[in-house]
Parts: structure tokens; sequence; C-alpha cells
């Protein structure tokens, strides 16, 4: 997708108007309180233009998996509070998101006022993207601005479903998401390097099957990484294969042969006999792996060898860990690699909740181009899908 083919906020006049708004406000919480705020922030500039404009700004999210009930801790009001903090304004946390409520909170504003709905997921009709739900949800905007890419990929009431009864545009978090990674997929600047880790390969065919042929290299780790090997004919040990993928990862390597994209796997594996933060670690080749042993991250020579490679690259994707990150033993092949992106000149791109993560806990975020808010909505990006929540946006003629 062009960077520019979707109509933003920049194109509509608002002042005056009620602009139903779709923002990603599924946070982390424990114990009532925001543990991570950077979904809230990332749709600030959004909120605050349309603000500025004149909008009454009507913002709707989910925030867990409620199932089409009520339940007291997933409810809105915390991040309501919060946003208002950032903002610098009151955020009225509205107690639903459609009905009565709904319609008096709306009313209720003027100019550069902003609510928060209640829990969209509260209700059933909302993932069933039921008609009269969605029609509900509409009478409360004018229009309708989607700044919610990390749910574009659901074809939901509030993320597609109003798309078609409101005229639907992208917000600033929209147009950026969409703009870098549709560039870097189109039109990047070379070499194009790819990282992508993770357990399964059956969960990146589609990522691995649409970077071939773009991508100059494509950079494999994690677990999935252990079903490349032994589809080379690598004993792996006890290291978890993906057994039924073994083919579909020979037929991978042999597609980037032919397409001219150099796929690279490790040389030398973190292994163990247990994954456990106590348990004896030792660094080799993936050709000496024991039997009763574990791949559980990829080795020094191989983050040297993937770090040269990133430091060179004009744009560099990321999705997936190297390792158990999450496990200290296992966690220096993602670090290592999060050092080499963010050491990249180019226009360097981490995608997917737990690359985000590695990267966060590397303190080395604020060095990346783009940081997406997508998990699995920048996965199937990545793979070339068509995302609800995009598609229903005005094409810019």
């Amino acid at each position: 997708m062009a960077a520019l083919s979707k109509q933003t906020i920049r194109d509509l006049d608002v002042r005056g108007r009620q602009v139903l708004v779709r923002v990603d406000f599924n946070v982390p919480m424990k114990a009532g309180s925001i543990a991570d705020d950077t979904r809230i922030r990332a749709a600030v500039p959004t909120i605050e233009a349309l603000r500025h404009a004149g909008a009454r700004v009507v913002l709707m999210s989910h925030l867990g998996r409620p199932d089409g009930k009520v339940v007291d801790a997933l409810r809105l009001a915390p991040i309501a509070a919060h946003l208002a903090d950032l903002i610098g304004v009151p955020v009225a946390a509205v107690p639903d998101c459609i009905g009565s409520a709904a319609r008096a909170a709306v009313k209720g504003l003027h100019d550069g006022d902003v609510c928060l709905l209640e829990n969209v997921r509260f209700h059933a009709g909302e993932e069933a993207n039921e008609p009269g739900f969605v029609a509900e949800l509409a009478a409360l905007g004018d229009v309708f601005v989607n700044d919610a890419f990390g749910t574009a990929h659901r074809a939901h009431a509030s993320t597609e479903g109003v798309g078609h009864l409101l005229p639907a545009v992208a917000g600033l978090l929209m147009e950026r998401e969409i703009g870098i990674m549709g560039t870097a997929l189109a039109d990047p600047a070379r070499p194009f390097v790819a990282v992508v880790g993770g357990k399964k390969v059956s969960d990146k065919i589609g990522v691995l099957r649409n970077l071939i042929g773009r991508a100059d290299h494509i950079l494999i780790g994690g677990a999935m990484a252990n079903t490349f090997l032994q589809a080379q004919g690598h004993a792996m040990g006890a290291s978890y294969v993906e057994g039924s993928a073994v083919s579909t990862a020979a037929e991978i390597l042999d597609a980037a042969s032919q397409a001219g994209t150099r796929l690279e796997l490790p040389s030398d594996l973190v292994i163990a006999p247990r994954l456990e933060v106590d348990a004896p670690a030792m660094i080799v080749g993936v050709d000496a792996i024991p039997a009763d042993q574990m791949a559980l991250d990829i080795g020094p020579d191989s983050v040297s060898r993937y770090g040269a490679v990133l430091r060179e690259a004009g744009t560099v994707i990321w999705n997936g860990p190297m390792g158990v990150f999450e496990v200290a033993p296992f966690a220096a092949g993602t670090t290592g690699i999060a050092r080499a992106v963010a050491e990249c000149a180019g226009t360097t791109i981490v995608g997917g909740g737990d690359s985000v993560a590695a990267l966060e806990a590397t303190g080395l975020a604020d060095r990346i181009t783009h940081v997406s808010t997508g998990g699995g909505a920048s996965l199937e990006f990545l793979e070339g899908k068509v995302l609800p929540g995009v598609a229903v946006l005005r094409d810019r003629h």
C-alpha cells in the first residue's frame, strides 16, 4: 500500500463535528493501573490535532477479551484519567459505548472536548460486526477516523463496520504505520534486510514468502531456525522442531535461493538441557548439538554475522525474537540483534509484540525509525494481506 493512498484527518474540516475515533488502548493493566502506556501516547498526536481543529472527539477502544460481557476490571475509566493527564484537558469516561448514556455524553460535547466510550467488547456485536451495533456506534459520529493499526486486521464493528456508514479516513498513527511499512515493502532503500524470528515456521510462512524476492537478506532466528536447520540435515537434539513444517522450510530455502534472496541461518546456538534460568548453558556449532540438549538462542558468531549485515542495511524490518529472551541465559541473541538494528543508519522498523518488548527492555526503542503498535496487524501487513480496517478508509484520488 502506497504511503499516501488513503485520506487522512488532514483532508477533513472537522470543526464543530463529532469525530468518532477508533484508538487502540488495549494496554497491559496490573491491579487496575496501566503497566505500559505506549499505545495511549501513540494516539495523542491524532487526538490533539482533532482537538485543535475544533472537533468534538469521541474515542472508542477495546481492552482485553471480555467476550461480550461487562467485566469491571476491563473498564476504560483509568485510561480516560491517564489520557487526561497526557493531554492536559478532561476526558469524560462514558459508562457505555452505545445507548442513552453514550448519546447524552456525545451531545454534551463542545468543540475541542474529548470523551472515551466504554469498552466496545462489552457488547457481542463488536466482534460479530453486527449491523445494529454498527449503526448505534455510527450514530455517535459525523465522520470516522481509524487510528488503531493494531486492530486493523480485524473486521469488527468499531474498526471496519462504521467505516461503511460514515466518511472514513486514517489518523496520524495509522498514516505513519501504513506509510512507513508500505514504503519498506514497495520501494525500500537497499540493502533491504528482514529479521524473522519466533517459534513456528507456520506462523511466518506468509511473511517469508512475501519477503522472498523483495528482501536482499532474510536472517532467521528463534525456534523456527531449528526447523530450517533440520531441513538442511542438521540433528537438532531435544530442540523444538515443527515437524509438520520441515518440508515447507526446505521449500522456502529453495525459493529464496532461486529468487536471489540470501536466507541466512544461525551458525552457532546456545543450548541447555532444559529451559530454566539456572540450566547449564553452552555454545555449540549447529552440527554439534547433543541428543539431550535443546537450542534456545542464536550464538555469538551468528549475532556477529547478522549484525554485520544489519549495520550496512538501507532498510530493516524485524519481527520475532532470536531466542527465549524472557529467560536471562537465552536473551543475548535478541539483545545483540536489537543493538545492531539500533546502530543501522537506514530505515529501521520493528513489529510484533515480542520484538517490541525485547527492544524496550534494551532501552534502544528511541533509536528505531518506527516501532509498530500492531502485533498481528503488522504481521498480516508484512504478509501482503489486505487489512479490513485500512481497506474501508477513503482512497486518495
